[in-house]
């Protein structure tokens, strides 16, 4: 490659070899003492050319793993609570594992430092989830395992990318074709195209629809797997990721763009998708092989932290205040001649859980946003308002010897619920009673303990001083169907349960028993998807037909229902209509996807009345040209 031979060269027999870790340049040297003093020249390189470049030693002058090892143990502080230490000797990289990370880095990264210059090693530092997970265990494992197969992708996703890369390139076209979540919410999945680059941005799954209706619609021709360069994935949410493994089952090889949080919660949720499967006796569609590919093939990003995919396309994440790791994706097209957002879901207040999402961004002139909750009906009450009245009825149900069922989506919505009755208790607006947390939502708060610098400021230092809402006694795990017969057959109690929508999982085993005694309550905190159980229940169906193993099983709802709009994660009308109010640059286009008709249309047409913005609401398998 042109780009790697100019390095080498202007660095005068210093490298013994240069490749790439997807758009980034990583080069080897065995010339230890550049390896120690070679900063300044790289910086040079890396003003020139606007790319990041990685130093690391060769092979031949790497000190013994057993050897770094010691040194590793004797430099860092046992206080660090160092739980793994890992040797990728295919990049020189020695992973260390702590429960206090910061303290493994040490005070301007001076411990990192030191023990790079004496081992030669490149360090890299992660958290250790105060809360064991299995998950983060086992996704890091895979990493590991293939940490050969994992160099030679990253480089030939740099070869991909600057085989044609042209910094003075502006495209002549781009089109957005709707494969998904037009005019409805779920099955997420927008195909981008330019002269050189076809881009999915998301790829998601409708759980609440049957039969073809459940996924995004790919039989069309401009759709080819072989030709798809790049997936972009928002956030973990099923309705966002839960396709992307069928992808690898299908063929495709090619990189997953995503943040950390998004990537270990995606693979939990696809294992549970498949479990879900098996529980209803039908033939999953994937199986855990496709995940681990689908983890195999992700490369993962930080906020505010520019890539290249393509080689016309350059993408920024940027926080989406929705969930854990959610993202609003920045894609500049052809050297930034088009510049769109990709919102995802986002929440444009600060929550117990989430910073807002961003307003700010380099360059805009297009934008796709969710209308989840868009028509002007949809104005949310204040929060504090909506959690006072959720302890209020939760309160009432305790009191009069009921049990509350809240149905969660295992992300997002349970931890924020979690929070809020940790919150109420610790004041004392609410008594100290059993609170069960049922399904996967304890692995995910696992992968919250993992990833501290993705919440608000104040759950973050909480987090950093042991005191992690998350690992309060409050909360109590169910975590077998023993257990979950002792918590039926108990007191009075809360029980956080998934699936959000009833649509399967330890939510649904729950409201059978729970359904015919008025003592009891439910509490819908998250959006409950058209034609699902949750939506039916919500309506108020009163006599409900559950299909179970392949029987016919009725159900009668005495319980009292309930609905807590102002706790979503999801921006609420005033919402949606601040952040193009704040949204800064103004964009030129908007086009309004990821809601129910009625409301898609209401917001375009408030978007633009108010705002001057030109405003689309597309259909399902149409195309916008961008140019």
């Amino acid at each position: 490659m042109e780009l790697l031979k100019n390095i080498t060269d202007r660095l005068k027999g210093k490298i013994t070899e240069a490749s790439f870790e997807g758009a980034n340049v990583v080069l080897y040297t065995d010339d230890a003492e550049f390896f120690r003093r070679g900063s300044g020249k790289i910086k040079e390189i890396v003003n020139e050319i606007k790319k990041r470049i990685e130093l690391r030693a060769d092979k031949k002058i790497l000190k013994d793993a057993e050897e770094t090892e010691k040194e590793i143990r004797k430099s860092i502080p046992e206080e660090a609570e160092i739980t793994n230490i890992i040797f990728d000797n295919y990049r020189s990289i020695v992973i260390i594992e702590a429960k206090k990370p910061g303290m493994v880095i040490g005070k301007r990264g001076i411990i990192l430092d030191e023990l790079k210059h004496k081992t030669f090693w490149s360090p890299q530092v992660q958290r250790s989830p105060a809360i064991k997970s299995k998950i983060v265990e086992n996704i890091r494992e895979v990493l590991y395992a293939n940490n050969n197969y994992r160099r030679r992708f990253l480089n030939s996703v740099g070869k991909k990318i600057y085989e044609d890369w042209d910094p003075k390139r502006t495209d002549e076209w781009i089109r957005l074709t709707f494969l998904g979540a037009a005019r409805q919410v779920g099955r997420s999945c927008v195909l981008l195209q330019t002269p050189n680059s076809k881009v999915l941005l998301d790829c998601g799954i409708d759980v609440s629809s049957q039969g073809e209706d459940k996924f995004p619609i790919f039989n069309i021709p401009e759709f080819d797997i072989n030709q798809l360069d790049a997936v972009i994935i928002s956030h973990a949410h099923i309705d966002h990721v839960g396709m992307v493994p069928f992808l690898y089952k299908m063929g495709y090889k090619g990189p997953v763009y995503m943040t950390l949080p998004t990537r270990d919660i995606s693979s939990l949720l696809a294992l549970d998708f498949i479990g879900v499967a098996y529980k209803q006796a039908e033939k999953p569609l994937y199986s855990s092989t496709d995940i681990k590919e689908m983890v195999k093939h992700s490369i993962c990003l930080n906020y505010n932290e520019v890539t290249d995919v393509t080689s016309d396309i350059r993408i920024t994440f940027y926080n989406a205040g929705h969930v854990l790791g959610s993202a609003m994706v920045h894609i500049n097209i052809g050297n930034g001649s088009h510049n769109l957002l990709y919102t995802g879901d986002y929440k444009f207040m600060r929550t117990r859980l989430l910073e807002p999402a961003t307003i700010y961004f380099p360059r805009l002139e297009s934008v796709i946003t969710e209308s989840t909750y868009g028509a002007k009906e949809d104005v949310l009450p204040p929060r504090r308002e909506a959690e006072e009245k959720f302890i209020d009825l939760t309160n009432m149900t305790i009191e009069r010897g009921g049990k509350v069922l809240i149905p969660e989506l295992g992300l997002g919505r349970a931890q924020e619920t979690m929070l809020i009755i940790e919150d109420a208790i610790k004041r004392g607006r609410m008594k100290k009673i059993p609170v069960y947390i049922d399904g996967m939502i304890w692995d995910i708060n696992a992968i919250h303990t993992a990833y501290p610098d993705f919440l608000n400021n104040k759950l973050r230092a909480l987090t950093f001083q042991d005191k992690n809402p998350f690992t309060s006694e409050i909360f109590s795990r169910v975590g077998s169907s023993e257990e979950r017969k002792n918590v039926i057959e108990g007191g009075p109690c809360v029980v956080l349960a998934t699936s959000g929508m009833l649509a399967g999982g330890a939510s649904v085993e729950y409201f059978k028993e729970f359904a015919v005694n008025e003592k009891n309550s439910l509490i819908f905190v998250c959006y409950q998807g058209s034609g699902s159980l949750g939506r039916q229940v919500q309506d108020g169906a009163k006599d409900i037909r559950l299909n179970t193993d392949g029987k016919d099983e009725f159900v009668k709802v005495n319980m009292e229902v309930h609905t807590s709009k102002g706790l979503t994660a999801h921006a609420g009308r005033n919402e949606l209509m601040a952040f193009f109010k704040k949204i800064n640059p103004k964009p030129r286009k908007v086009m309004v996807m990821h809601g129910e008709v009625s409301k898609c249309l209401d917001l375009a047409s408030s978007i633009y009345r108010i705002n001057r913005m030109e405003t689309n609401v597309p259909r399902l398998l149409e195309t916008i040209n961008l140019r």
